[in-house]
């Protein structure tokens, strides 16, 4: 019997680091981001009907990112017409990924799950939590992206307090010791929950 674990938490939480640890302990983990990076690729399944619909996005034979960035910038319908796109062929491959895997404990690592309203589907959400001060410092320390950027992606996001609130688990990613221990400890209750 499958289990459906969301695993979701906002820019710099730890989220990735987290689902290495749920994979050291056995699950299989699906990426959405990873998922996206694949259908955007050259021969991606996104990559024809983009192309289609914004010539001006191919580069390479691949979805370029950032010319994605400066259509939407540009016209403010291209936005939901690429989602329209991008958001069914994400929801296939993750379908996909469960199938594959009927009998494990599945974790789908979603940053906006609360937001698509994606926790529906899961059996359990765990959302990985540090303090905002920190949380600011460790997207800032990687140098890709300035705090304006930083304060436009949490604008788009659900307050961390609410994805707290509304999650089956939080996960304190303060110390990776820290975190590998909660890990362990939410697999203990789900094997717990799935064999009541």
């Amino acid at each position: 019997m499958g289990f459906l674990l969301g695993l979701t938490g906002s820019i710099g939480m730890g989220k990735s680091t987290t689902a290495g640890f749920f994979a050291e302990e056995g699950c299989a983990v699906w990426d959405a981001d990873a998922a996206v990076h694949r259908l955007y690729s050259e021969g991606g399944a996104a990559v024809a009907p983009m192309q289609a619909e914004f010539p001006g996005a191919i580069e390479a034979g691949a979805i370029s990112r950032d010319r994605l960035r400066e259509i939407i910038a540009g016209d403010p319908t291209a936005l939901p017409r690429i989602e329209a796109i991008v958001h069914p062929l994400v929801q296939q491959d993750r379908g996909d990924f469960i199938a594959a895997h009927p009998d494990r404990v599945v974790v789908l690592d979603v940053p906006l799950l609360f937001e698509t309203g994606g926790d529906a589907a899961m059996d359990a959400v765990a959302c990985v939590s540090i303090p905002p001060e920190l949380q600011r410092a460790r997207v800032l320390a990687r140098g890709s992206m300035s705090a304006e950027d930083l304060e436009r992606i949490l604008a788009r996001q659900m307050p961390n307090d609410e994805k707290c609130q509304r999650a089956d688990y939080v996960i304190e990613t303060d110390t990776l010791e820290h975190a590998r221990a909660q890990v362990q400890a939410v697999m203990q209750d789900i094997e717990r929950r799935r064999h009541a």
